[in-house]
């Protein structure tokens, strides 16, 4: 607990004024279509395909989502991967998704800047139920950075503030 609080008191001044300078007013749930979480780490992303049961995506890394060492955050791919699966069964005016499981493999890092491709696909559903897989890679090399699956639940009552 010590290092912790050492980490965040060593924020220089700069850090601290660039964070006190955000203004994102708070959530509202069922009125706002995006938060400040998801606004921070999917803004840039591209859908370039679409069709039943598949998606591609492309999302160039940007400086916001890099850890220490320069490469892709784990929480961020893990964002990416839970996102792309959940718009994988987005209908309109059908309560939302929500993930009840999901595994990923991280293979390889993505650096600042890489420009990667993201894909998924449906690979099957049993009534409110459905399951994904989605494919994290560099477009420009074709290494896959993270493998990941998704089991999903929709809510059938549309009204549902789940």
């Amino acid at each position: 607990m010590e290092k912790a609080k050492e980490s965040v008191e060593a924020a220089s001044k700069e850090e601290a004024e660039r964070v006190s300078s955000l203004s994102f007013t708070p959530h509202r749930l069922g009125v706002d279509l995006t938060s400040f979480y998801r606004y921070f780490s999917l803004r840039g992303i591209r859908v370039d395909r679409c069709r039943p049961g598949f998606i591609s995506c492309t999302f160039k890394v940007p400086p916001r989502l890099i850890d220490k060492n320069g490469n892709l955050g784990c929480g961020a791919i893990a964002t990416l991967v839970d996102e792309v699966g959940c718009a994988m069964g987005y209908v309109e005016g059908v309560a939302f998704n929500v993930t009840v499981d999901i595994s990923i493999t991280y293979l390889s890092t993505a650096k600042l800047h890489d420009e990667l491709e993201i894909t998924g696909r449906v690979l099957g559903k049993r009534g409110s139920y459905f399951g994904t897989s989605i494919v994290v890679k560099n477009k420009a090399s074709g290494e896959i950075i993270a493998e990941g699956r998704n089991s999903l639940y929709r809510n059938p009552i549309n009204n549902s503030k789940m």
